[in-house]
């Protein structure tokens, strides 16, 4: 146990602080939390100006509709003692399986009083600006506990940890990977179960850490899980000795934690991998890394190239590398003026075995496919990797690059030689500052049509029947969500914006299987002609409402308006205005009807 405290703790540790000299460190931490909290704000000042019910954020795509409604769902399911794992809202009637979607109950759930009283955006706005403070404030804890004992070296590593290029580009849309404090609160259980004093209580803790994180975001854990992998798999490489020592320690934490895990999480498991809308894996295409990536900065850092960064990711929200030449130089010499210690040894083969990994099955090079196969080729092909975009992985690096600067800068400040701290501060300067992030642009929410939010619809629509809305949400125009979360969740919806089963094989996909009604109408949404409806398509638009168990077809505010008004006429009739919207009535006697 001495041989892995000693590999883990910064050189040449002082003694147990007195009360005088804790009370400085106690005034540091207030002062980091309290800079996280106002980086945080800045970043989000956007979304917070004149309240966060009238804004969004621009490049969150159709994300903020979906969170939003997630959060409303779950808040509305525990008022109501319904399934919070299960809701037919959306996709009606067949339904979306919550728990198969990041819908992130272990914090839509505790803080669904906030949702009930000031709405689902205040509660999105909350989670995103707590999310980022609370995970820089505990990589903070995580290093200034186990590996730097200088409280300003720790809020280094901390704030890259919470604010880098990747963790920016999500926290535009997906506080599954941006709200991330639970992670190093495992690793910090999980180094104190490694250390052998108290392995059973630590790995009770270590188990409901991780119950809830599985809560938070799966998909976090598995990444957190595979950095942890690589640094053990090199960790115990270089000190063999310090491996061995904390074996017998790990095996008891170990499985006590993953038993009580396995209690807790058990159910919620089965439901998403075998309930209602469940799904098998969700395949995607090569998303790997292109390797300039790597190099390159993101669209919201202060050095950022917006053309450069889109033709190099995904989109604003996958901006997943992006450190830039100057951090990376930095980090490769950090690694080498610090490379005798076995901590530095395993932190450099997580490094580069994650940012390995994120690019993909091959390995690209400014747009150009290089020939050369990447490890990603065969681990993903494992269970659960398969559904990883794999560029994600180079969000492990994160906290890696994070604690590298803690241990640099707390060197740097001890050493005897101005010439050292002072070429150290001008490459911490030249690396860090390019990245700075910018803060998230945010606009004006267009307003929810009258027909939703004054109740109107409650005359089109009985309890339990579905409004379909013209076009029908999907992963490229999800307002309707918001419509629906602003009429109170009063009605269902046709299709929508979640992930959920495709074909016999049950693999997973966005959006609903569409009906073909609801492809006629995107494909004029799309662009295409009012087309020449025939009988059969008025025959199959009454056989599809009748599936969505629909009383109303409303078409609100669109560029596309007239024509997709010109189709559902053809398709249904004459519709009304009323509310900011145009409505058909297909209940019986209705519009519908007389069609």
């Amino acid at each position: 146990m001495i041989a892995l405290r000693e590999a883990l703790a910064p050189p040449c540790p002082p003694a147990a602080p007195t009360a005088p000299t804790a009370r400085p460190a106690r005034v540091v931490d207030v002062l980091a939390y309290a800079a996280y909290l106002a980086a945080a704000l800045l970043l989000y000042r956007g979304l917070w100006a004149g309240g966060p019910g009238g804004r969004y954020l621009v490049d969150s795509g159709q994300d903020q509709y979906q969170w939003e409604w997630f959060f409303a769902v779950t808040a509305r399911a525990l008022a109501h003692g319904d399934n919070p794992l299960f809701t037919t809202l959306q996709n009606h009637p067949a339904g979306v399986n919550l728990m198969a979607n990041t819908s992130m109950p272990g914090l839509a759930i505790p803080l669904a009083p906030i949702t009930w009283l000031f709405g689902p955006a205040a509660t999105w706005a909350l989670v995103l600006t707590g999310g980022l403070t609370a995970t820089a404030a505990a990589w903070y804890h995580l290093i200034a506990r186990h590996l730097v004992d200088s409280r300003p070296a720790a809020a280094l590593g901390g704030a890259f940890c919470a604010f880098a290029p990747p963790m920016i580009s999500h926290a535009n849309a997906h506080p599954n990977l941006a709200v991330l404090f639970g992670i190093p609160l495992i690793i910090d259980r999980l180094i104190r179960v490694a250390g052998g004093a108290r392995p059973i209580r630590d790995g009770v803790l270590l188990g409901l850490l991780t119950a809830y994180q599985v809560y938070l975001g799966e998909e976090a854990l598995l990444l957190a899980a595979t950095g942890i992998a690589l640094f053990a798999i090199t960790y115990a490489g270089a000190a063999p000795a310090a491996a061995r020592a904390a074996l017998p320690a790990l095996a008891r934490g170990l499985a006590v934690g993953a038993a009580l895990c396995a209690v807790l999480v058990a159910y919620p498991l089965w439901w998403q991998f075998t309930g209602p809308q469940s799904y098998t894996n969700l395949l995607h295409g090569p998303a790997g890394n292109d390797l300039s990536a790597l190099t390159a900065y993101a669209d919201r850092s202060l050095a950022g190239n917006p053309t450069e960064s889109a033709r190099l990711s995904l989109n604003r929200t996958e901006e997943n590398a992006f450190f830039g030449w100057p951090l990376l130089i930095l980090a490769i010499a950090i690694l080498a003026g610090l490379w005798r210690r076995a901590l530095i040894k395993a932190l450099a083969g997580t490094l580069f075995g994650a940012a390995l990994l994120s690019l993909g099955p091959e390995v690209v090079l400014d747009g150009e496919p290089t020939g050369i196969a990447g490890p990603w080729r065969w681990v993903g092909q494992l269970p659960l990797y398969e559904s990883v975009l794999e560029s994600r992985l180079t969000m492990v690096c994160v906290p890696v690059l994070g604690i590298l600067l803690a241990l640099a800068a707390q060197t740097a400040a001890r050493t005897g030689d101005r010439r050292i701290r002072l070429v150290w501060c001008v490459a911490a300067l030249q690396a860090l500052l390019p990245l700075l992030p910018q803060p998230l642009a945010a606009e004006a929410r267009a307003p929810t049509p009258a027909f939703f939010a004054d109740g109107t619809w409650r005359r089109f629509a009985d309890p339990g029947r579905a409004i379909v809305t013209v076009p029908l949400p999907d992963t490229s125009d999800a307002r309707a969500l918001g419509w629906q979360v602003r009429a109170g969740l009063g009605f269902p919806l046709a299709e929508g914006y979640f992930v959920g089963p495709f074909g016999p094989d049950r693999l997973g996909g966005y959006g609903a299987v569409t009906r073909p009604t609801s492809d006629l109408l995107r494909a004029v949404r799309d662009g295409g002609p009012v087309p020449a409806v025939t009988d059969r398509d008025r025959e199959q638009a009454r056989a599809d409402l009748a599936y969505w168990h629909a009383d109303a077809v409303v078409l609100g505010p669109h560029t596309r308006a007239d024509a997709l008004r010109a189709t559902v006429d053809r398709l249904l009739g004459p519709g009304q205005a009323t509310g900011g919207v145009w409505v058909w009535d297909v209940r019986a006697g209705g519009a519908a009807g007389a069609g």
